[in-house]
């Protein structure tokens, strides 16, 4: 039995999809076998502008069939069909795990999840994920985001606001284009991310290492966002103590308590105003600040998403114990 306070080490085949988020999942004591070939898409050397944990091991995918493993991560559907190609059919009936990042597509409430597994579990990342994804049978469980603290870094001496998204005009509306468009019409704001500097405001890609400290210069974080799962960008900024304010979707309307650690609305007028009032109040970023901060340690801490990681790995691997 894998205990949730003391596992024992583990060998997990892990793919590199969400960088950020594999960071902080491999902070836990295991090892982590990761794919990695060149120019092959989904199989990119974690970056390294974060350091990272003595458990990484790198192979070539070609290899994998030789790797001894006690459990598979999933994050994707193209891992799902990689894995009928590199991996032995006792590899892929080990227990797994299939984290889902994303909301439900094509279509909000009506999308069947492609996970299906007998000795297999869905995490989600948000409540609002589990809810709107169809997967009748499968078990499925939320661990919501862990981030390692970088610390109160929120000094305010920027008068402004900062967005954070990858891509946003390759986006689209989904991610916010034009509300990020219009609120630069009213708020002093810009906008980091890859892709970036091709737009009004946009600064270009930051290193990963440097992002907390750039964003904790500002007054607060802009999320434009109409439709996705709960940005890291978003719960990086709390734990900076930067309050955030933006568009309320998903589960970002049930994080923030508006006047107290930001503000969240569909009334784009009203979040307009809490915005404009941040960067004319130094004061009022500061002690929302503080607040997004003690939240985000409580709710987004490394020790509890540790705990739930391991109480998942505990939970798919039971039966072979």
């Amino acid at each position: 039995m894998i205990g949730q306070d003391s596992p024992r080490r583990l060998r997990i085949l892990v793919w590199n999809v969400h960088g950020n988020y594999l960071h902080a999942l491999t902070q836990l004591p295991h090892d982590w076998i990761i794919p990695v070939e060149g120019g092959r898409n989904g199989y990119t050397p974690p970056t390294p502008a974060l350091d990272w944990p003595d458990g990484l091991h790198l192979t070539a995918p070609s290899a994998l069939r030789d790797e001894a493993l006690d459990l598979v991560v999933y994050q994707s559907r193209d891992n799902l069909a990689d894995a009928a190609e590199l991996l032995t059919r006792a590899q892929r009936s080990l227990p797994s795990i299939y984290i889902e990042h994303n909301t439900p597509e094509p279509h909000p409430t009506d999308s069947w999840h492609p996970f299906r597994h007998p000795r297999g579990l869905l995490v989600h990342v948000t409540h609002y994920n589990a809810v709107m994804w169809l997967s009748p049978g499968m078990p499925a469980r939320v661990i919501e985001h862990g981030l390692p603290d970088p610390g109160p870094l929120q000094t305010g001496e920027l008068p402004r606001g900062i967005t954070v998204v990858n891509h946003i005009e390759r986006r689209g509306r989904r991610l916010g284009l034009d509300l990020y468009e219009r609120a630069r019409q009213r708020l002093s704001l810009d906008l980091i991310g890859m892709g970036s500097e091709h737009l009004p405001g946009g600064l270009g890609e930051v290193p990963g290492r440097d992002v907390s400290r750039l964003v904790g210069r500002y007054r607060y974080l802009f999320s434009p966002i109409r439709y996705t799962s709960l940005g890291l960008s978003i719960v990086q900024a709390m734990l900076c103590g930067v309050p955030v304010v933006g568009f309320a979707a998903t589960e970002l309307a049930s994080l923030i308590s508006n006047g107290e650690d930001g503000f969240v609305d569909t009334q784009e007028q009203a979040w307009l105003d809490a915005a404009l009032r941040l960067e004319r109040d130094p004061v009022m970023a500061r002690t929302w600040g503080a607040n997004a901060r003690r939240k985000a340690l409580a709710r987004f801490g490394m020790a509890r998403f540790a705990a739930d990681w391991n109480a998942a790995f505990n939970t798919v691997l039971e039966d072979t114990c």
